[in-house]
């Protein structure tokens, strides 16, 4: 039985992939890229999901490429995780690097801003409104000290 040669690396968006695994699982690997936008994008690329990434032909490897950079223009806006750019004001759909510092950018704008949620960056408190008193203490503290009677 003659074996298949496996990709053991499959590069796609400057991010290399493990060949290994399942096409929709090994897309996860690119930040910004989810199970859900994964099997989108499968899904768009006519791609079988559950195909390992490293067996398949260069044809279809391309294919997922080309759904991956043209994702933004085929799925409707609230599929993308930058609906609406505070800059531009365009819908898109950020990747690798530059979703990184994208968000680098927004944390920074809101220190700048003086805003609560920059604030809380800043003093590297929680941001989410989650409770601060007993959870998410920082350094050697151990317990609350008691008054003596």
């Amino acid at each position: 039985m003659d074996e298949e040669e496996i990709k053991y690396f499959v590069r796609v968006r400057n991010t290399d992939l493990d060949g290994t695994k399942a096409v929709h699982i090994a897309l996860t690997g690119i930040k910004g890229i989810g199970p859900h936008t994964s099997r989108t994008i499968t899904a768009l690329a006519g791609v079988d999901p559950h195909a390992i990434l490293g067996k398949l032909d260069d044809g279809s490897v391309e294919r997922i490429a080309n759904a991956v950079d043209t994702y933004t223009e085929q799925v409707p806006d609230w599929m993308v995780n930058r609906p609406k750019d505070v800059y531009t004001g365009e819908v898109r759909h950020l990747l690798g690097t530059d979703l990184s510092m994208m968000n680098d950018d927004d944390v920074n704008r809101m220190r700048k801003m003086r805003s609560y949620r920059g604030i809380r960056h800043e003093t590297g408190q929680k941001v989410r409104g989650q409770r601060t008193k007993s959870t998410g203490r920082t350094g050697t503290t151990v317990g609350v000290k008691r008054k003596k009677d």
